[in-house]
């Protein structure tokens, strides 16, 4: 099934124009946090991915032990190893977060978070400062926990998205009481409303997005840039074929992806470029379809290039099994495919001036 095109138009009003007009930053800055003594990778897919995708600038927030490992992978990101475990949350590290946050268009939590009680609550004070400032927010990975157990660090803020996998998805759906009676197709939609109408991309065979909201409370209007009375019920399939093989990491790039287009849509909002004729209210659905459809793209063309195991002879004239290597498909593959899978999507019309070399951008 394909996702239909009127929403593929509008994911298009919030592409970036390469025409010159922009200056660095107005397509997207983007954060990350993320990543603890033991997770290193998933932070810097998730950041690096927001990068290939499109994003401006790539940011990393992550506890010191996981620095200079994460900073070793790319000279591309900018990492801040602000995360002190033997810091005063309130003292040391709030206005620095504070602060940093400030300059970012959307953030996401939880790629490589980890479990520890620190982390844990730096990723709390993450969300209540990034919903003070009317922050675009991508959830996944163990911030999850954070939000099945205390539902109020996320309800009714409908500037986010949280992008469940199978195993989480079937936790978060108890958590919020739904009936397991329900329809399997239609679970997403009953966590949104559970929640307030966050976005929920439900990952799996094929991917569930959907928005399900009611009238929001004064204060959640607010928050959420959105008019008291708007209540929205969507839901979007991307069915779009992806690699045969699964492995850890590629639902990192999928919140880059999707981080990337929020930013984008934040700099819309913004009056950066557009029109403004989108509503703040849909961007969220629009991230995690684009996002989405990215992903799935991108692995597919990793695994076709890799599958799931391609033989090299290194020395091909010697007649020695030690020398045949077979290198299948790792989430690594994927970074490489993103601005290829973008282009197949949209095209030349959707990113307004791909291979576009006339005129410059503004420093």
């Amino acid at each position: 099934m394909p996702v239909p095109k009127h929403i593929l138009d509008q994911i298009k009003q919030l592409i970036p124009p390469l025409n010159g007009s922009l200056h660095k930053g107005q397509s997207g800055r983007v954060g990350v946090l993320g990543g603890a003594l033991d997770y290193t990778g998933a932070p810097f897919f998730a950041a690096m991915s927001a990068q290939r995708m499109g994003a401006d600038l790539s940011h990393v927030i992550c506890s010191p032990t996981a620095a200079s490992a994460i900073k070793s992978y790319s000279p591309d990101l900018i990492v801040h190893p602000i995360l002190r475990e033997d810091q005063d949350p309130e003292r040391d590290v709030r206005p620095i977060l504070k602060g940093l946050l400030s300059r970012l268009h959307a953030l996401i939590i939880g790629p490589g978070l980890g479990r520890e009680p620190y982390m844990q609550n730096f990723a709390k004070m993450a969300m209540g400062i990034a919903k003070d400032q009317g922050m675009f927010l991508v959830l996944d990975a163990d911030s999850l926990l954070l939000v099945g157990n205390d539902h109020s660090l996320i309800k009714g803020y409908r500037r986010a998205i949280l992008t469940p996998n199978v195993a989480e998805f079937k936790r978060l759906s108890e958590q919020v009481n739904v009936d397991p009676k329900t329809p399997a197709k239609e679970r997403a939609m009953h966590v949104s409303r559970a929640l307030g109408g966050v976005t929920i991309l439900q990952k799996g065979a094929e991917d569930i997005i959907c928005t399900n909201t009611g009238g929001a409370s004064a204060e959640e209007a607010r928050v959420s840039k959105v008019d008291p009375s708007e209540s929205t019920e969507e839901q979007v399939i991307v069915d779009v074929t992806g690699g045969l093989k699964r492995c850890g990491g590629q639902g990192d790039i999928l919140t880059g992806t999707v981080g990337t287009v929020l930013a984008w849509g934040k700099c819309f909002e913004d009056g950066a470029f557009g029109d403004g004729s989108i509503p703040s209210s849909r961007i969220p659905l629009l991230a995690a379809t684009c996002g989405s459809m990215v992903t799935r793209t991108s692995s597919r063309h990793a695994f076709s290039k890799r599958g799931r195991g391609e033989r090299f002879e290194l020395f091909p004239c010697i007649d020695r099994a030690e020398l045949i290597l077979y290198i299948g498909v790792v989430t690594q593959d994927m970074l490489p495919e993103v601005g290829g899978a973008f282009a197949e999507i949209f095209g030349a019309e959707g990113e307004k001036g791909w291979g576009n070399s006339e005129g410059g951008g503004k420093l």
